[in-house]
């Protein structure tokens, strides 16, 4: 950020606290305005979203004790005059004006990134949530995005941070929040049909820098489902069927993402066999996109033991189908 703009804004009015507040006083308003104006909650309102960023910028600057040392003191020396450009006549300096005047007061943002600066380790409980920054591990860090007062305003660091989200999570869509090494909650929309390792960009929600905020990254880990079994955009399910449903034919309810749907088993299906029911797999969260197939795997279901009319029956139908050898051909097969 410009040294002239951190004279014409007032970061504490934003947030609504002291010039004296504390550091956990910041936080605090910060979150509540966050909360207020953040986007999400207010969608296609312009106003909301301005005051977002105003609140996001006054905060990226008060959060920092350099910043805000540097901010205090830009906003204390320029509130006493009025700089003008070069030859301008208003008595300010022939040499440049604000920028010049101020150009080498401070170290800058870009100077401190060379170290990489954290704010400690993580505790172990977030350890998985956020990775490391600047070649440490466990910390938020990163290069703040300084620029310096004499060159152009960059963008703050991107920071990098791990999740694992249920099965139903990644097909509906979710929210999650992480917490960084100093507290500050972060929540991030998971979009449905996410999948396993793919990552999600939080925009403006990195490190601070003077041209705004960098990005947060989230790998996101799905974890497995007992029934449910995902195949690009198919789901894939094994459903056991009896031997009669098998052989004479049947309609079954199969379970599906939004309940239950019936399918018909052909006559004659074995084992392995697959049915295809358009439109039950992963939903995509674009509209653009359509909806995966729910493939069944049938599997023929043999009893452990049967009854004495049970094994009967099957005894006759042995009996009737005598004629059938189900391996014949094997061995040609087999033949090398």
């Amino acid at each position: 950020m410009a040294s002239q703009d951190w004279v014409d804004k007032d970061f504490y009015a934003v947030l609504g606290v002291s010039k004296d507040a504390s550091e956990a006083d910041i936080k605090k308003a910060y979150r509540k305005l966050a909360r207020k104006y953040h986007p999400d909650q207010n969608p296609g309102d312009d106003a909301a979203e301005k005051k977002f960023k105003e609140v996001t910028e006054a905060n990226s600057v008060l959060s920092d004790p350099e910043e805000r040392q540097q901010y205090d003191a830009i906003r204390a020396m320029g509130s006493g005059a009025r700089f003008s450009a070069p030859g301008s006549g208003a008595g300010g300096p022939a040499g440049g004006g604000f920028e010049d005047m101020f150009g080498g007061l401070f170290n800058t943002g870009a100077d401190r990134g060379r170290s990489g600066p954290t704010t400690g380790d993580i505790p172990p409980e977030f350890a998985d949530l956020f990775g490391g920054f600047g070649g440490r591990s466990g910390g938020f860090g990163g290069r703040p995005g300084g620029g310096g007062f004499g060159g152009p305003p960059t963008k703050g660091a991107d920071r990098t941070a791990s999740t694992s989200i249920s099965f139903a999570g990644a097909m509906r869509g979710t929210t999650i929040s992480l917490r960084a090494a100093d507290g500050e909650v972060i929540d991030v929309r998971i979009p449905a049909g996410i999948k396993d390792g793919q990552k999600v960009r939080s925009r403006g929600k990195g490190s601070p820098g003077a041209a705004g905020a960098g990005d947060l990254i989230v790998t996101v880990s799905v974890k497995d489902h007992p029934f449910f079994h995902r195949d690009g955009n198919n789901l894939r399910v094994q459903v056991p069927i009896s031997f009669d449903e098998a052989a004479l034919g049947a309609t079954i309810e199969v379970p599906t993402l939004d309940g239950s749907v019936r399918v018909k088993v052909p006559a004659g299906s074995s084992s392995g066999r697959v049915l295809r029911v358009k439109g039950r797999g992963v939903k995509s969260s674009k509209g653009s996109t359509p909806a995966g197939d729910l493939l069944v795997e049938l599997q023929v279901e043999v009893p452990s033991s049967l009854s004495d009319d049970a094994r009967a029956a099957v005894e006759a139908f042995a009996a009737a189908t005598a004629g059938h050898h189900p391996r014949a051909g094997l061995a040609g097969k087999a033949r090398l």
